[in-house]
């Protein structure tokens, strides 16, 4: 998108501001002024696992049409494991069906004690020393259970992450969501059309329409399951049926696990290209310890938008090829600390990818598990690669430019963004942009708080 000389010399001047602000802001004032900053989109978020916690035990508590319990103790009940970790949640439906012995090992999620909501919370996140990747794969996501299979209010948890996130100034979001393996309150399956037509209609009710973000979803395979291939083709036909919500297809998974490697979906891929057109393809890829060549493998299947691509940085070749914009990679910072792969974010490829010509963008993953937001993402950016006032005006117009919506709704988004952009230089422009932010009301994270003291109201 072309800008307007006036525009471009405003830009350029508010450049220099911005470097000044870096060197005089305190930390939390430049937190503040990041909070304020419009940032285009969230185009890698995964559904559920991206809402935090507080926000699944207030509306699943509070749900009128449904009970949710937790396992909160294990007893001697004949037949009684460990398969299921401590915080396991269930709806009514499947509780009634328990043993009478298993029954006393949950409790209601609405009868939970302070400090058991609050180990509750903590259980789904990553928030304690020696916490990683396997705790997080093996176990978050595990305890769900069933509190995400409520259609009805799963939709709701989304309604609430827009709202948060568009009081951060995020204004679009392409989550991933499976529209499979939903139950009713009886425990009876919910075909994927019913819950296609439960978050449409969601979507379009008022409180959903004042958060001022729009949002679409993408269909998810996990890599590694035995019938992948087929829930390719599943995905694809339900996307090609719901295109009014659904622009995209995602692949997801562990890709340490070597049953889910890129190349085993070659064939399938290239059979739905046959049948199908208009469906985004972003699929993760490189988000492993190892040098390879994933995302290489990854654009092959016809993928333009690249999850992580962590390990791109040991393919030249590949990197080269991506300089031509063709495919964009989507980074996530706090979740490639918290998870491992980069504990030092300053050996992160981020810059490399940034500053070599390799469209990137910044977005939040499962911010729900890492109790993060996007100001946190732009603020690591910020202190630890100096990006400048160029950079992440880019960062958020590439957030929109590579948005699977229509092209119609992407320019809409794309001149809002601009217009959005043009109103914060103003605002910050002149000498006493502290002042400024005094009216600046910053939402902070947990993440903040832990990684660099910030206290802020809570979300």
């Amino acid at each position: 998108m072309s800008l307007c000389p006036a525009y471009a010399a405003s830009a350029a001047a508010f450049a220099e501001r911005f470097e000044e602000i870096k060197k005089t802001a305190t930390p939390r004032e430049l937190y503040t002024l990041l909070f304020d900053l419009p940032k285009g989109g969230d185009l890698h978020n995964h559904g559920g696992l991206s809402t935090i916690a507080e926000t699944w035990l207030e509306l699943a508590a509070k749900d009128q049409r449904n009970r949710f319990y937790t396992l909160t103790k294990f007893g001697n009940c004949a037949r009684d494991n460990d398969v299921l970790p401590r915080f396991y949640t269930i709806q009514r439906s499947t509780w009634e069906k328990l043993p009478e012995c298993f029954k006393g090992q949950y409790d209601a999620l609405n009868d939970l004690t302070s400090v058991q909501k609050a180990a509750w919370i903590s259980a789904l996140r990553i928030d304690q020393p020696g916490e990683g990747r396997n705790e997080f794969f093996e176990l978050i996501v595990k305890r769900f259970g069933e509190l995400s299979k409520d259609p009805y209010l799963a939709a709701d948890v989304m309604v609430e992450n827009m709202r948060q996130f568009g009081r951060e100034h995020v204004r679009y979001i392409e989550s991933q969501l499976v529209p499979t393996g939903y139950i009713d309150r009886a425990g009876n399956p919910v075909p994927p059309d019913e819950v296609a037509r439960i978050y449409a209609e969601r979507m379009k009710m008022p409180d959903a329409k004042a958060t001022g973000v729009n949002i679409r979803f993408q269909d998810v395979i996990i890599r590694f399951l035995p019938g992948a291939e087929k829930a390719v083709e599943d995905a694809y036909a339900f996307v090609a049926a719901h295109r009014d919500w659904w622009v995209g297809i995602n692949m997801a998974g562990r890709e340490d696990n070597e049953k889910g490697y890129p190349l085993r979906f070659l064939d399938t891929y290239r059979k739905m290209r046959r049948t199908y057109s208009g469906i985004g393809l972003s699929i993760h890829g490189g988000e492993v310890d190892l040098p390879g060549r994933q995302v290489h493998d990854t654009l092959l299947l016809g993928a333009t938008r690249i999850g992580h691509g962590l390990n791109l940085i040991t393919d030249p070749d590949t990197m080269l090829l991506m300089r031509d914009r063709r495919a964009l990679v989507e980074i996530n910072l706090v979740s490639n600390r918290l998870l491992e792969y980069f504990p030092d974010l300053t050996k992160h490829p981020f810059p490399e990818y940034l500053r070599t010509g390799i469209p990137v963008c910044l977005n939040t993953d499962d911010r729900g598990s890492w109790d993060s937001n996007m100001t946190d993402e732009y603020y690591t950016g910020v202190t630890t690669f100096n990006l400048t006032w160029d950079e992440i005006v880019q960062l958020g117009r590439n957030s929109l430019e590579w948005a699977f919506v229509d092209d119609a709704t992407k320019q809409k988004m794309l001149r809002a963004y601009e217009q959005e952009v043009a109103a914060f230089e103003d605002r910050y422009a002149t000498s006493d942009w502290k002042n400024k932010l005094a009216s600046v009301r910053p939402v902070g994270s947990g993440y903040a708080g832990r990684t660099w003291n910030f206290t802020f109201p809570a979300q």
